[in-house]
């Protein structure tokens, strides 16, 4: 089979390797114009979702109209809240994505980490520009990385899912797309093992000359918050954000395959002896992206962090700015990308993500956020990511509807 690149979601291809089949096009025939729904896949009244706000119904049908099976969206602007959702939460079924149900967010979870490392800095126990290796000493790594490049992907450790070279080159890592991932879903990783693996590769560049996409980083900033604070990363997250935020809905996977409570599917497409094939995989084994994109959320816990974060509730005002501060090829920040949305409309910040295969979510705010933006998508994926050019255009209809007012025209 082709290898596919790594999970690396930027601000304008967020989802690069997305697909919906032929066959899940049939299976979610009679699904189009459905209700927004309650976190139960029960309707809520018809005034108090598309007669409220039929532009941001229209706009998230568009997904589903592409071909994703679902969509689940939660909004907070200037006119309060609005939820919806669209498409099925199982195929051959007809009730719709519960709208605040649990999915998988993959590197939704880097500006969590990044902002436990920079709470840590604010401390001053760790130092933003300090070598890593000061405080992982028995890893072995190069002593010019510093913890700001850990955050900001400058870092040039080898990607432990693999690196994908312009010239097409690939030097293969754990699989984490395709039917090798398919095979291997629910085996469990440690971080210090995905780690050794990277550390045990050539580095894609020296340490602060370019910059690449690379769980590793995130892993190794997973490993430093636990050695720095003597605790688990888990229970950093819980002490020092979700618990005081009030995020009950959201958990760090690790080791976990099953999705707590309300939930959308997702699928993976495969050949099999010459038959098409389609698995359920809203089970699986996020510990292979730990700390990188291991955590279970809903719109509504997502909402929650990017607000606080960037009303300026979880760093103070120096650190969220060099948070925010785009660098590079990527315009990463520290855990953030900055999106330009244009004339008119100005500046987001956002990190999407999404695990190997079967979903997808979303979560933007304006700076000062009160401009929200969070939702998740389900679908049906295969090794190919066959879908990857029908994304972008719903997705930025739906950005520049929120942030916009919908008055900038999407992309073609």
């Amino acid at each position: 089979m082709k290898t596919q690149p790594p999970l690396a979601f930027t601000a304008t291809k967020v989802f690069r390797r997305v697909t919906v089949t032929a066959l899940a096009a049939a299976l979610l025939a009679g699904a189009a114009t459905p209700a927004a729904a309650t976190a139960d896949g029960r309707p809520v009244p018809t005034a108090a979702a598309e007669k409220d706000r039929p532009e941001l119904q229209k706009a998230i049908q568009a997904f589903v109209d592409a071909g994703f099976a679902g969509v689940q969206v939660r909004v907070h602007d200037q006119r309060g809240e609005w939820v919806g959702s669209a498409g099925v939460r199982k195929l051959g079924q007809s009730a719709k994505p519960p709208t605040n149900g649990r999915f998988w967010t993959g590197s939704v979870i880097k500006p969590f980490t990044a902002t436990l490392v920079l709470q840590l800095v604010a401390e001053g126990k760790i130092g933003l520009d300090a070598p890593v290796a000061g405080y992982l000493p028995r890893l072995g790594l190069d002593e010019r990385i510093t913890v700001r490049m850990l955050l900001q992907h400058t870092s040039g450790v080898f990607n432990y899912t693999g690196e994908y070279y312009e010239d097409g080159t690939v030097v293969p890592g754990i699989p984490a797309t395709g039917d090798a991932w398919l095979d291997n879903r629910f085996k469990p990783y440690r971080p210090q093992e995905l780690v050794r693996l990277a550390l045990s590769k050539p580095a894609r560049f020296e340490p602060g000359t370019d910059q690449n996409y690379a769980n590793t980083n995130y892993t190794l900033a997973l490993l430093l918050i636990e050695k720095v604070t003597g605790r688990s990363y888990a229970e950093e997250l819980q002490r020092r954000i979700l618990r005081p935020l009030g995020m009950r809905d959201t958990v760090v996977a690790g080791s976990r395959t099953q999705l707590p409570g309300p939930h959308a599917h997702g699928y993976y497409r495969y050949q099999d002896a010459g038959q098409w094939k389609v698995v359920d995989v809203s089970r699986q084994n996020l510990s292979l992206l730990a700390g990188a994109g291991d955590l279970i959320s809903t719109t509504q816990d997502l909402h929650t962090f990017i607000s606080a974060l960037n009303g300026g509730k979880l760093l103070p005002a120096e650190l969220l700015a060099e948070m925010r501060k785009p660098y590079g090829k990527l315009g990463y920040g520290l855990g953030l990308f900055a999106q330009d949305l244009g004339p008119n409309c100005g500046t987001v910040y956002q990190h999407n993500g999404a695990p190997p295969h079967g979903y997808g979510a979303l979560m933007y705010s304006s700076p000062d956020g009160k401009t929200t933006l969070t939702a998740s998508v389900n679908y049906v994926d295969d090794a190919a990511r066959s879908l990857a050019q029908k994304f972008p255009k719903p997705l930025d209809r739906l950005v520049k509807q929120v942030f916009c007012g919908g008055s900038a025209e999407p992309a073609q």
